[in-house]
């Protein structure tokens, strides 16, 4: 069974159809792409999914309950985090206390918190207000609070957005590892297909609300339908 099973998900803005009767399924420990050009419809899909959106029709079934109705806090529980393309830090705060804030969401207490701040390399910065670190380093401190309510499934949403080759390339291995050592369900929305493809072991390809490809990366990368949609943007960059 799966873990998550997104079926015929449609979502409206008016006259615009953002998703258009998308599905598409996650397997337990799975690293899944979500990828497509601007507009496509993937951080609806994510809004949808984590209960910040809801949908006009379809269902969203996480361990074979649906939780398509559910509120952002009740999915948190069950075992859903996410990240967001732009940063939703308190950023007054310290890096500890932010990540305390995604722990106190999943009742778990401050050892797991300093755990979590030592497996995504922010031990040193932990008592440093986030206001005052890099952008990249921001990214982690965001992951880590998704990573601290012990979550089963984790959207990632443009984790990669303003990162540098040298931090595209951590990220990377730090994914690889999540995957591994705690064997966490993954879906990831990025544009760096490299990253995407490198860690995924399928993707699927929204263009204009619906899904136009399937597949392991290789399939995806040689399939034509995709090659139009992203117009010469390049999957091999």
């Amino acid at each position: 069974m799966p873990l998550l099973a997104v079926r015929d998900l449609t979502r409206r803005f008016g006259g615009i159809v953002a998703l258009d009767h998308v599905s598409f399924e996650v397997e337990p420990g799975e690293v899944v792409g979500l990828i497509g050009p601007n507009g496509a419809g993937k951080t609806t899909a994510f809004n949808v999914v984590s209960g910040l959106d809801r949908a006009d029709d379809g269902d969203v079934v996480f361990d074979g309950r649906s939780i398509v109705r559910a509120r952002p806090h009740r999915i948190a529980r069950v075992g859903i985090a996410r990240t967001f393309q732009n940063l939703q830090l308190f950023k007054t705060m310290t890096v500890a206390e932010n990540v305390l804030v995604g722990g106190h969401a999943g009742r778990r207490g401050r050892d797991w918190a300093a755990e979590v701040i030592e497996r995504v390399g922010l031990g040193p910065l932990a008592g440093r207000p986030v206001a005052a670190l890099p952008y990249g380093t921001q990214k982690r401190v965001e992951l880590a609070r998704a990573l601290a309510a012990r979550p089963r499934l984790v959207l990632l949403d443009e984790p990669a957005g303003g990162l540098d080759h040298d931090e595209v390339r951590d990220l990377a291995g730090f994914l690889t590892g999540l995957h591994g050592d705690l064997g966490l369900t993954v879906v990831l929305v990025e544009h760096h297909m490299q990253l995407v493809m490198s860690v995924s072991s399928r993707v699927f390809v929204l263009d204009f609300g619906r899904v136009i490809a399937a597949g392991t990366p290789r399939d995806v990368q040689n399939d034509p339908a995709v090659v139009e949609a992203y117009l010469g943007e390049g999957l091999d960059d």
